[in-house]
């Protein structure tokens, strides 16, 4: 039982530590070449089963009539805009080249990536608002979606990229990744009533669903960076900037959120980054080692995930006593 409590509690750093133990012997023993290369496809395919699942089990409990842009969604969305900006600036600005225009494309990925589309997960467990973050999350994918074919190109004269093109690429991943969970969860509330008592009876389903995704994603980061060309000093520099721009992001967003009284919505969403989208459009789009950039993001988020989640749980324990 303590060790189940254990892992109830500590879910998140649980999930990465078990997605870097599996798969750091598949990277040092390469008797195991064979397991991993019949393994692969397995895990790209499962990802995104949970990750319907994941947004299908929190949609159920979303009130769809509250789901309307409030105050701090424009400010954050603001934020977003002017950060990466201001990286697009200094990148033309310093006419920047090699290592260190990896490093700042690096950046630019986690920052231009739209909110996580588990990011109404994490701020659900850490009491926030599900419908402002579910709505945001969307507001999101917009702004990115607008955002990449502007600038991309600016700094990237070969990135094959017209803004149409981008604008509609982006918005069909949205449409699979966000809408049609959304939709299946609008008619199993409205239609499916039994099932969907029993679903969203289920305490913490899509956090440990979430868990469980983490393990893969965790996996194949590490594999990224492992298989990264480039030298120690540079995959250690990314990550360092990876872990700054993180903490600032989470920062800046909950500074925002204050002002509405909305401070883990508002951190959570200018914070929580789609990772995956990140790494794909750094490798599509950018210097393909940039694409390392939000391969360590995603460990550095899900440690400041599991440090709020802590400080939640300890404060219910000090408020029970």
């Amino acid at each position: 039982m303590d060790v189940i409590r254990f892992i109830k509690n500590w879910t998140l750093p649980v999930s990465m530590m078990a997605g870097i133990c599996i798969y750091l012997p598949f990277a040092f023993i390469p008797s195991l070449d064979p397991i991993a290369t019949w393994f692969a496809p397995i895990g790209d395919a499962i990802l995104p089963l949970f990750m319907f699942l994941i947004l299908f089990v929190t949609f159920c409990k979303v009130d769809f009539r509250k789901l309307v842009p409030v105050g701090w969604h424009l400010w954050v969305g603001v934020q977003q805009t002017v950060f990466v900006f201001c990286i697009v600036g200094l990148i033309l600005a310093f006419r920047m080249s090699g290592y260190g225009l990896v490093m700042m494309e690096a950046i630019l990925a986690c920052i231009i990536g739209p909110c996580a589309a588990a990011a109404p997960v994490v701020t659900a467990k850490l009491g926030g608002n599900l419908e402002q973050m579910t709505s945001y999350t969307f507001i999101s994918n917009f702004i990115t979606a607008a955002l990449i074919p502007i600038c991309f190109p600016m700094i990237e004269k070969e990135a094959d990229i017209t803004f149409w093109s981008a604008f509609f690429e982006i918005l069909y991943e949205v449409c699979i990744v966000l809408i049609v969970p959304m939709a299946l969860a609008y008619i199993v509330k409205h239609a499916l009533h039994r099932f969907h008592r029993w679903l969203t009876g289920i305490k913490d389903l899509s956090y440990y669903l979430w868990g469980c995704s983490l393990v893969i994603v965790t996996g194949t980061t590490v594999k990224n960076i492992v298989h990264a060309q480039a030298t120690t000093g540079i995959i250690f520099g990314i990550a360092a900037l990876g872990l700054l721009l993180c903490i600032i992001q989470f920062a800046t967003g909950r500074f925002i959120g204050h002002y509405f009284h909305r401070t883990v919505e508002a951190g959570q969403a200018l914070g929580q980054k789609n990772t995956a989208f990140a790494i794909w459009i750094a490798s599509a789009y950018l210097t393909p080692l940039s694409s390392v950039g939000p391969g360590c993001y995603i460990l550095w988020q899900n440690i400041i995930n599991s440090v709020e989640i802590w400080q939640v749980r300890r404060q219910h324990k000090d408020f029970a006593s």
